[in-house]
């Protein structure tokens, strides 16, 4: 077989369980297209060993008939996960050397399942980005482009969705704090779910907001997000915020009926100067969704005109709290000391030297809403605003909305550069329609529907009910079929 790294997760699957390939040649095809993609710098650092001592252990057990849907499947792993002895700094210099000496549950469980990790994917630092620009390694570049111009892949799971669009891996881990995993997968063309808050532990995953992040798969189709989310998630005892909810299996939720099911399509999500070809996908999304038997209805979601606010106030907050952590003692980078330096001087220097501005930025805001003075006037009001958010999903569903049609970005990819230096508002913009996800807790997924007048790729937004992504995969699964999107970016790299 050629093109191996082209293959689905499912495709890959069905090959090693038939013998039409190995583990091995599946990985060593992902390798090749890895040094061959060095310009979209998606893969900060390679771990070819690793990979290919897990490959053989993996066709071992093909062939010994204990083979999980993930055995052999080689992997990208967010820079954001922990990776025993693989340096996983979070894309900062903060956390420069750094090489933990345990493994976060989520690669541990896809390791179990027998994956394959390639190594280790560019991110926007600490996860605090929408483009990808703010990352130590520099950025990683969207594998689409336009008119000569290198855009964005998206943030700050950006690294993730440039190696799978560009099929440098099968698929790759992602984290979603406010569309992280949502954005990216839009503006590269491929599948992103965000699972709900405590469906996936985030153990051994570098904290950026604790009641807001969330792992989940970036992949090629929708199948795979359900075959790969399938082994990702489940409660775990090292995380007080996992469910003890049981894991169904979510590739036989893909029935491809929703006949009588019921789309939510909220009116709040109509914002002033959104594009008309934004505007146009979204109306034929609902269009395919009702041809396929479903429901489509107007809803409500008043609160969401504060969302945004409420987001840049309550994920700084917890921010400032997790990285006080990193202080230049333990580990990490440590800034020179002159003669006369004391531990508060280490601490301002290591903390300057090794954060990028856009985490200054945050954690400034995060210790001034939480400030003597200021924490009721914004953060315990942002976090009233939470909660008027998630109590409007509550109501939708309450009234028998199955899942809820939005569009995914209010814009197709940007050019690099473009906004790094504007106003960091505009930036914050793109997730506007995301951030409401991760503050009610609830699963959402971004499915590739189309392209913009210049080719570039446009994605749509379903939202589900907590704990139904077998129900949210399944309507993915439709609005996908329907929309038919093959389209790939023409190689350049």
């Amino acid at each position: 077989m050629s093109d191996l790294n082209k293959l689905t997760i499912a495709g890959a699957r069905d090959a090693l369980r038939k013998g039409e390939t190995t583990a091995v040649d599946l990985t060593m095809a992902c390798l090749t297209a890895i040094d061959a993609g060095d310009a979209l710098n998606a893969f900060v650092h390679k771990t070819p060993e690793i990979a290919l001592e897990q490959a053989r252990a993996a066709d071992a057990r093909l062939k010994a008939g204990d083979a999980p849907a993930m055995c052999g499947v080689p992997l990208g792993i967010k820079d954001l996960f922990c990776t025993k002895g693989v340096p996983s700094q979070a894309a900062s210099g903060i956390l420069e050397g750094f090489r933990p000496e345990y493994e976060s549950t989520v690669t541990t469980k896809l390791f179990e399942a027998g994956a394959v990790m390639l190594g280790k994917l560019n991110m926007d630092e600490f996860a605090m980005g929408s483009s990808n620009e703010t990352s130590v390694y520099g950025n990683a570049v969207n594998p689409w482009k336009v008119d000569d111009r290198q855009l964005t892949p998206g943030g700050s799971s950006g690294g993730s969705a440039a190696a799978v669009a560009a099929d440098l891996c099968l698929a790759a881990t992602g984290t979603d704090t406010g569309g992280s995993i949502r954005q990216p997968a839009a503006f590269t063309g491929i599948v992103g779910i965000k699972p709900t808050y405590g469906r996936v532990s985030r153990w051994g995953v570098v904290a950026f907001a604790s009641s807001l992040d969330q792992a989940g798969p970036m992949t090629k189709t929708v199948r795979d997000a359900a075959i790969m989310l399938q082994a990702m998630a489940g409660e775990d005892p090292k995380d007080s915020t996992s469910a003890a909810v049981p894991v169904p299996d979510f590739e036989a939720a893909l029935t491809g009926d929703i006949r009588g099911k019921t789309i939510g399509i909220p009116r709040e999500y109509r914002m002033d100067g959104m594009p008309a070809e934004i505007e146009a996908l979204w109306q034929k999304g609902a269009e395919m969704l009702k041809d396929a038997g479903a429901k489509i209805v107007d809803i409500s979601l008043p609160h969401t005109k504060y969302a945004l606010p409420a987001y840049y106030v309550i994920a700084p907050a917890e921010a400032s709290s997790n990285l006080a952590r990193y202080d230049g003692v333990r580990y990490g980078h440590r800034a020179k000391l002159e003669a006369g330096d004391g531990i508060t001087e280490m601490y301002e220097k290591s903390r300057a030297e090794g954060f990028g501005h856009e985490v200054q930025r945050r954690v400034m805001i995060g210790t001034y809403v939480l400030s003597a003075g200021f924490y009721d006037a914004y953060y315990n009001r942002a976090r009233k605003v939470r909660a008027l958010i998630k109590r409007d999903f509550d109501e939708v569903f309450a009234q028998g909305v199955d899942c809820i049609l939005t569009p995914a970005t209010p814009s197709a990819a940007f050019g690099l550069g473009e906004m790094a230096d504007a106003d960091p508002v505009q930036m914050y913009l793109n997730d506007v329609f995301t951030v409401t996800v991760n503050l009610a807790g609830l699963p959402g997924i971004s499915v590739p529907a189309g392209l913009d007048a210049k080719g570039l790729p446009l994605g749509l937004q379903l939202i589900g009910r907590p704990w139904e992504e077998g129900d949210l995969l399944n309507h993915a699964h439709v609005l996908e079929q329907a929309a038919g999107f093959v389209s790939k970016p023409s190689k350049w790299w």
